[in-house]
């Protein structure tokens, strides 16, 4: 059996971040990538949706979990564990429970035989592991988890623009995120509880409209 495991929503300053595992036989995989089974990025969300159902019922295992923003800040300033070692601790467990005999991971560092080395430190067995970086691209079984975590990352955030209206996509580079973020501080006097306060973007926001207030 093969895992495939990656994220979505590692960087937004606003909602989740969303991990998944996968688990599948080659011929299932062969069967996903003739349905068009493709790196996330690649689809449209209405796609995506589609074959999240499909993925979702093939998948001989597969595993979803999510990470508050609360969650994350924790990690990052009172656990002091980053987000690699969060991503590593988290497939891990993944592993463990679905004991495939071969794992595709999306590394989320850019030297990608370290991140493997983070991951097998909490495994329990040894399974053959292939790291890469942008592994979505090139693995149906990492593309496959790819997708049913994008769906999820964008099913949360729609409940969040359904009762707060429109606030972008939750990435600092978005300028309706960032107005968004603005106009909330500047009513409420701090930053939403679905902002990730340890990011650089939130605090800097919450900084310039306090002192713009006084």
């Amino acid at each position: 059996m093969i895992m495939g495991a990656d994220e979505s929503g590692r960087g937004p300053v606003l909602g989740n971040m969303v991990l998944c595992g996968a688990l599948f036989d080659q011929r299932t995989l062969e069967e996903l990538k003739a349905i068009g089974v493709r790196d996330s990025k690649q689809l449209s969300p209405g796609r995506r949706e589609i074959l999240a159902k499909v993925i979702v019922e093939k998948a001989g295992g597969l595993e979803v979990v999510e990470f508050t923003p609360g969650e994350i800040d924790d990690y990052r300033l009172v656990k002091k564990v980053n987000l690699n070692e969060l991503e590593a601790r988290t497939f891990a467990g993944m592993i463990n429970r679905l004991k495939p005999e071969l794992v595709y991971l999306d590394s989320p560092d850019p030297n990608p035989k370290l991140f493997e080395r983070r991951v097998r430190k909490y495994l329990n067995y040894t399974p053959r592991i292939v790291a890469e970086n942008f592994a979505d691209r090139k693995y149906t079984a990492v593309a496959a988890a790819s997708i049913v975590a994008k769906v999820r990352r964008d099913q949360r955030l729609a409940e969040l623009r359904q009762r707060y209206g429109d606030l972008g996509s939750g990435y600092p580079a978005d300028p309706v995120t960032i107005s968004f973020l603005k106009r909330w501080v500047q009513e409420h006097g701090s930053l939403p509880d679905f902002a990730r306060r340890s990011w650089e973007t939130a605090r800097r926001i919450e900084e310039e409209v306090k002192r713009g207030k006084s």
